[in-house]
């Protein structure tokens, strides 16, 4: 006999109705479904920057909005998560426990501990990636650690995808279990509110499937050059939405193919964006078999680079006053949106390392705080990319010029104009250091690899 108990549902970052696989199995079970967000402060996670906590909190109300629609809950609660789960369990009598699956270190131990000392039925799914980190390996079954031949083999299982609908109703409990209010988190930031720009974005499932529905019917064509310019736009910007799951890359994936079907976009610009997302999928997987890389260098030898501590340069970089006007645009994109374009973020992450030779620690910790789309994979992976450290690593030796780049990227200047609009007037500073003298000096810590 199947125990008709409740089914608690446990959202984390998989904010979303459709194509939901843990969502969906239970409401298939035709038990009452009890959805459960934990503001989760098991020991060894990594704490939610500011900005990320503005998202979840405007994420997380709309879902609840969504479950109401269905005339089911939200429940909040704030805790170590087995605690919360265990007293969840005790107090509705649930006899089973469903969520998807996270891939930080951190998240992987919390809930393998949790299979094991929950009274009740656990079930993982995957919500988050088109394969599972294990699933794609070399021939001679070890992880990858190159960028092209990983996509190679994980696009090559990617046949057939499939994506399930979302429910259009829940079984409800006989009885709701207390709820924290959200705003009680304080997740939004007061005192002050620095939020103001953010108002460019519409968190949360149907501002996510918006954002993919207005990419793939107008910016999609041309992606494949446009996506590095600065002063268009042409980037999906969908990177928040699916760090916190609002849309899955399954969606994604299927509606950008169909699109690709019909012919109405390029198939250089589809496939483009395709191994954009395919990128996400390495970055998780090369988490997921080195979860230490947020603080650790992937390749040996960098530990001996002679970091320089240098507050006033660091302070000048996160302000975007470092007289060069494509870093400190770029900067200045961030603080204010929350967001910083994928060129410009390449641009100003390599004058942190090569320019000031500031340890590239410091800049991914001042992205995790302010990126809306901070996202522990991409964000660790990338700035090891950057810094020549990492898996399929920038060249050590490949130092970005910031006139250069803004030359080829922003021909016009319309983006540095947008974010420094002082550019060109005795009111915007010199630089802080020469190029060439920063370039000899990166080369030379560098090469004593």
């Amino acid at each position: 006999m199947i125990d008709a108990g409740p089914v608690i549902v446990w959202f984390r970052r998989d904010l979303r109705l459709a194509d939901n696989p843990a969502l969906a199995t239970a409401a298939a079970s035709g038990r009452p479904v009890i959805p459960i967000y934990i503001l989760d402060e098991t020991p060894g996670l990594r704490r939610p920057g500011g900005a990320s906590r503005w998202w979840l909190d405007k994420s997380l109300r709309a879902l609840a909005a969504s479950l109401e629609a269905l005339g089911s809950r939200l429940i909040l609660r704030r805790g170590p998560a087995a605690a919360v789960l265990e007293e969840m369990i005790a107090q509705t009598g649930a006899s089973a426990v469903f969520w998807n699956r996270l891939y930080d270190g951190g998240a992987v131990e919390r809930d393998m501990a949790l299979k094991k000392v929950l009274a009740a039925e656990t079930r993982s799914f995957n919500a988050a990636l088109l394969n599972e980190p294990w699933e794609v390996k070399t021939g001679t079954g070890k992880d990858y650690s190159v960028f092209t031949p990983y996509w190679r083999a994980a696009r090559g299982r990617l046949d057939k995808v499939d994506v399930l609908p979302a429910r259009r109703r829940l079984t409800s409990p006989e009885q709701w279990p207390d709820s924290d209010g959200l705003s009680d988190w304080k997740l939004h930031p007061t005192n002050p509110d620095w939020s103001e720009g953010f108002s460019v974005w519409t968190p949360g499932e149907a501002g996510a499937r918006r954002r993919l529905d207005t990419f793939l019917s107008q910016s999609i064509k041309g992606y494949g050059e446009g996506r590095d310019r600065p002063d268009i736009d042409q980037t999906s910007r969908l990177s928040p939405h699916l760090h916190f799951g609002e849309i899955g890359p399954r969606q994604v994936w299927v509606a950008t193919q169909t699109l690709a079907a019909t012919g109405e976009a390029a198939l250089r610009d589809t496939e483009k964006f395709l191994s954009e997302l395919g990128w996400r999928e390495f970055n998780h997987h090369v988490l997921f078999h080195h979860p230490q890389i947020a603080t650790e260098n992937l390749k040996g030898g960098f530990g001996r680079i002679p970091w320089r501590k240098d507050i006033k340069a660091f302070r000048a970089w996160t302000e975007g006053r470092t007289g060069y006007p494509l870093v400190d645009a770029g900067m200045r994109e961030l603080w204010a949106t929350g967001f910083m374009h994928n060129r410009v973020r390449m641009v100003a992450a390599s004058f942190l390392v090569k320019h000031l030779l500031i340890d590239w620690r410091e800049g991914e910790r001042w992205f995790w705080d302010t990126l809306v789309d901070a996202d522990l994979a991409n964000n660790a992976a990338n700035w090891q990319w950057v810094a020549g450290c990492g898996a399929d690593a920038s060249p050590w030796f490949r130092v970005f010029n910031p006139q250069t780049q803004a030359e080829k990227f922003d021909p016009d200047g319309a983006y540095v104009r947008r974010w420094v609009p002082e550019f060109g007037t005795s009111a915007y500073p010199a630089p802080i250091v020469d190029h060439a003298m920063a370039r000899k000096r990166a080369l030379a810590a560098l090469g004593n690899l």
